[in-house]
């Protein structure tokens, strides 16, 4: 049971009188005292998928305490894409969450995701530099596959705080080389790391729990990296 608790965290939920409802899950780290990682979840899919359990569970291990969310737009419903015009919402559900785990730990907290839930932590951290400390994103959508030409980066110059990427090599959102000259339009310090063999879930080969936990723990080694000499 031990086991089941670490791998899953404990179920969180809050109600902010002034935001969203914030709702999902928190890994907390054996010490206190700790940094903060507030994940979200893509368009497709929720807080519950491999990848990011493992994640949580491999950061807490490390020491920092992680908040694995539901956005908005998935608490209103447990399946199907965000719906137009719900962006903004999503943004404040990650505002919330950030708070909420502000009140945990008394470290830094960073904020990102995967895809969609990683775009929508950099779009906040453009609209307001003290909304975290840092953003950690998880295969970016850098543009829809097939469609190079319409990027997601018009905010990018407006990025102030450190940003790490961990991208697939191929990933149909935005090849290498096309990831290189968009991370170069953000004026903050920044650092982009590649799996090799990885597409947009980022996990290369047949997903599995242990090749979940295996990128887990390189985007974690990442993160140390980067982050340590902030």
């Amino acid at each position: 049971m031990a086991e089941r608790v670490t791998q899953r965290g404990e179920a969180f939920a809050e109600d902010p009188p002034d935001g969203p409802a914030v709702r999902g899950f928190l890994h907390r780290p054996e010490k206190s005292g700790s940094d903060g990682w507030v994940v979200t979840h893509g368009a497709g899919g929720n807080c519950g998928s491999s990848l990011l359990v493992s994640l949580a569970a491999c950061f807490s291990e490390a020491g920092v305490c992680v908040l694995r969310c539901y956005l908005p737009f998935r608490q209103a419903r447990s399946q199907g894409p965000p719906r137009p015009g719900g962006a903004a919402q999503d943004r404040e559900g990650l505002r919330a969450a950030v708070a909420a785990l502000r009140n945990e730990v008394s470290g830094r907290v960073f904020v990102g995701g995967q895809s969609y839930g990683g775009r929508q932590a950099t779009m906040l951290a453009a609209e307001d530099r003290r909304a975290a400390d840092g953003v950690v994103l998880v295969s970016y959508p850098l543009h829809p596959p097939q469609a190079p030409g319409k990027k997601r980066t018009k905010h990018f110059p407006q990025l102030l705080v450190p940003a790490l990427f961990i991208h697939g090599t191929n990933d149909p959102f935005g090849t290498p080389e096309e990831m290189e000259e968009a991370v170069k339009l953000i004026p903050a310090q920044t650092k982009l790391a590649f799996v090799e063999g990885g597409g947009h879930g980022l996990v290369p080969g047949k997903a599995s729990r242990a090749s979940s936990e295996k990128v887990a723990a390189r985007i974690l080694e990442e993160f140390q990296s980067f982050f340590s000499k902030r």
